[in-house]
């Protein structure tokens, strides 16, 4: 295929981040014969704190890459979740679709990054690592033409050009932020902080949900927060559990979330292993930027992909799916750009982009911030967990639109209805 490079240019496309996002969007650019510089931050192998979990629905993004999701590849798998309220447990299978496959897996952001990023590589993007982008460069016009960046432990600064930009820069938004796009306060934001601990659950066949989480520092005046607690299976002799909570509560700026973690750990059974000096490593936390909480997803030459344009699910705090789905789609869309010349016309293909990810989200994140809004609210969160799930019929409905485990066309009943909803629901831009 011919260079649409132009003179100067570095790459045809670059993309800032190899995280999921980005090495997802890489990967398939270079296959398409795209000339791809790819720039990390860090050095693999690196940490990263997550759940570490995915869903079916992010499952159904690494076999579309082409991974190998067996367990003999390294992946834990499992077959439910498990919820658990103060006096319930429920079990749940996830649901049999014909374009998810019926079942989660786990592996560490340490290992999954750096596989997906290796991929990329693989297919022939170019990978530097030690990049650290600081800003976008713009033309006379505005137009983001490359980036600034500090390379190697000298933080030698370089600027690298390319026709298209793809901002894969997650929760900081760096690239965003230095082109004038800021987030949107009246969106949900959400903070998340886990462990890791040597533990024999780490071999259960189902990952765990804790949905009512206690703020006892005051014992006369225990609070009900609006979040979750996890136990994630990794295979390996540990398990990664932690906590997310969202911006909706009172209580969001003024809650030790270390403290709150430690707290609720300390009240699981003993024999689960979760105390201090099963503890692996050390407790890291991340800010979780949901609901589309910065738009445009395009912009004068540059695409905000993943955390980077706030894709995190209102509903369960999982980004990866929708950072994967989001790559994927802004892969195709710059490859019909950059088959076309630079003017209108490329613009049109660019522009499908954030059509694409209001078709695809719009709604299920609209109903995703009225979510979090009421879950805010510490009455209405204890009804729905008190008495909510012990409505059977609810359940499924529950279960799946909260999990985003749907299929909208071959789906059964309780998937259409999620799909109505979604569709009908005014889209968030």
């Amino acid at each position: 295929m011919s260079t649409r490079r132009r003179p100067g240019d570095d790459a045809e496309v670059i993309v800032v981040g190899a995280g999921p996002a980005g090495s997802t969007a890489a990967a398939y650019l270079a296959r398409s014969g795209v000339d791809v510089l790819l720039l990390e931050k860090s050095q693999f192998p690196r940490e990263k704190v997550c759940g570490d979990g995915l869903t079916p629905r992010g499952v159904k993004q690494l076999i579309d890459l082409g991974v190998d999701t067996s367990e003999e590849a390294g992946w834990v798998h499992n077959d439910a979740l498990r919820i658990i309220t103060g006096d319930l447990v429920l079990h749940l299978p996830w649901p049999e679709l014909s374009t998810m496959p019926p079942y989660g897996v786990a592996r560490t952001r340490q290992d999954f990054d750096e596989l997906l990023a290796k991929i990329a590589e693989r297919d022939g993007a170019r990978l530097q690592q030690n990049t650290t982008v600081m800003g976008a460069v713009t033309s006379a016009t505005g137009r983001v033409v490359g980036v600034r960046a500090k390379v190697g432990p000298d933080k030698t600064e370089v600027t690298y050009k390319a026709p298209l930009v793809l901002a894969c820069d997650g929760v900081s938004a760096r690239l965003a932020l230095s082109v004038g796009i800021e987030k949107h306060e009246n969106r949900p934001m959400g903070v998340a902080v886990r462990q890791y601990y040597a533990s024999p659950r780490h071999k259960d066949d189902f990952i765990e949900g804790h949905l009512e989480l206690w703020d006892r520092s005051d014992p006369a005046n225990p609070r009900l927060l609006p979040g979750y607690g996890w136990v994630f299976p990794l295979g390996d002799g540990t398990v990664n559990v932690g906590l997310g909570m969202l911006s909706t509560s009172s209580a969001f700026r003024n809650t030790d979330y270390r403290a709150l973690l430690r707290q609720w750990l300390d009240g699981t059974p003993e024999d689960w292993g979760f105390r201090e000096e099963n503890a692996v490593g050390k407790i890291g936390g991340a800010g979780l930027p949901m609901g589309f909480n910065r738009t445009p997803h395009y912009q004068d030459g540059m695409l905000l992909l993943g955390d980077a344009g706030g894709m995190v699910s209102p509903f369960n705090g999982e980004g990866i799916a929708a950072a994967m789905e989001s790559a994927k789609i802004a892969a195709e869309c710059v490859l019909q750009a950059l088959a076309r010349k630079e003017g209108p016309s490329r613009e049109r293909a660019l522009q499908a982009y954030p059509q694409a990810m209001k078709d695809l989200y719009g709604g299920y994140y609209r109903l995703g911030n009225i979510f979090a809004k009421i879950i805010g609210k510490p009455k209405i969160m204890r009804m729905a967990t008190k008495y909510g799930l012990r409505v059977n019929a609810l359940i499924p409905l529950v279960f799946k639109g909260l999990s985003g485990c749907f299929d909208p066309k071959d789906g059964d009943v309780v998937d259409r209805m999620i799909s109505v909803a979604s569709r009908i629901a005014p889209s968030l831009r």
